[in-house]
């Protein structure tokens, strides 16, 4: 049985709307609440809870998740502990040194206080882009302070795994350090390549694939947010891009220098090349590899990927996976590659290799047009 029966979210934002539908789903009553009374009457439209009654709390939630930008998180968990609104509190900012510095300063009770960080997002934000399923296998960071008491952790702990994900306990040193080099850095690189495309004329940008998009996804986030989440982390985010921008001025030179040579064949032999270029190249592999896959597991590279062609009208993408239920398949992981002005896209289906011949025969006896 869950310890946590009642809670409140003070942010009704993505990540505030989605752990109270995560929550509401368990059975968990929830009361939000939010200074913009438009987001907080859409959260609640979407069933992520009721509004929460101003004034002191009549009866303490067992938890409270602060969803509010860094610098607001000190000043809105004071003033919760203050009205007493929960026995725990968290928050859910994405950095975590400054803002444990700060509730401190502010002379928040430390005590039932966890600082947290739930590793689930989007480019978009607001509640109409919250899911409950927001946080489901992902890593929920959880950073107590030596003054942390064991019972609040423990609730935090109880929190994360309603949401559906793993916590991972670290400090918030530790913590910001991580998420500056998974997180913050690679916001900034990938706004640094979608800021070249607003130059780019309408012929390069037709024929854009999913390459660029998946590099450029993450660069639709909110400046405001962002601007705001690199300051309170610029010391770690600044050594990052700094490594970032020596790769990338090192291969830049490699390529500029081989411009001089008549025979590119003969350019891409340069020892610069292959260290600078090829060595960039190689060592992004092997990043990449480190990033763990399903379950917290190394990434598993030698899935087999079925491509199939699926048109542009609601439900398709259903229907294709109903099919490769039917057949007793699971889908491991997918990736929708559209195609610049056609009614149409393709599906690519990552499986298990031994499941290929079957999902394939399924699939094309339901007139699907399978490329395997």
């Amino acid at each position: 049985m869950a310890r946590i029966h009642r809670a409140a979210v003070v942010g009704a934002g993505l990540i505030g709307t989605s752990i109270a539908l995560a929550l509401g789903e368990r059975g968990v009553a929830v009361a939000l609440a939010d200074p913009d009374p438009a987001a907080l009457r859409l959260a609640c439209e979407l069933g992520a809870g009721e509004p929460l009654p101003d004034g002191p709390a009549e009866r303490p939630a067992d938890i409270a998740v602060i969803a509010a930008p860094p610098s607001a998180v000190p000043e809105v968990l004071r003033a919760a502990q203050d009205r007493a609104l929960a026995h725990v509190y968290t928050d859910a900012a994405s950095v975590k040194s400054g803002i444990v510095e700060a509730a401190e300063r502010a002379g928040c009770d430390m005590a039932t206080f966890v600082p947290g960080h739930p590793m689930g997002g989007s480019e978009r934000s607001g509640p109409g882009a919250a899911r409950a399923d927001l946080f489901l296998g992902r890593s929920w960071a959880l950073c107590p302070t030596g003054k942390s008491d064991p019972v609040a952790v423990a609730a935090v702990v109880e929190l994360a795994r309603l949401c559906g994900a793993e916590p991972v306990m670290l400090d918030a040193p530790a913590h910001d350090r991580a998420v500056a080099l998974v997180s913050h850095a690679p916001h900034v690189a990938s706004a640094a390549v979608a800021a070249r495309l607003a130059g780019g004329d309408d012929t390069a940008l037709a024929l854009a694939g999913q390459g660029v998009r998946d590099v450029t996804r993450i660069a639709g986030g909110d400046p405001g947010l962002w601007r705001e989440i690199l300051a309170h982390n610029a010391a770690p985010v600044a050594g990052v891009l700094e490594e970032i921008a020596a790769d990338l001025a090192a291969a830049a030179h490699a390529l500029r220098s081989g411009t001089r040579e008549h025979d590119p064949a003969v350019a891409a032999r340069a020892p610069e090349w292959d260290r600078s270029v090829v060595g960039l190249l190689e060592r992004g592999v092997r990043g990449r590899d480190r990033i763990p896959g399903k379950h917290g597991t190394a990434r598993t590279p030698d899935y087999a990927v079925v491509p199939v062609v699926i048109p542009d009208e609601p439900n398709a993408l259903g229907r294709l996976f109903a099919a490769a239920g039917a057949a007793d398949v699971n889908v491991e992981d997918v990736r929708i590659d559209h195609s610049p002005g056609l009614p149409l896209g393709v599906a690519q289906l990552f499986v298990v290799p031994e499941a290929v011949d079957r999902l394939v025969g399924a699939l094309s006896a339901e007139g699907w047009s399978v490329h395997a």
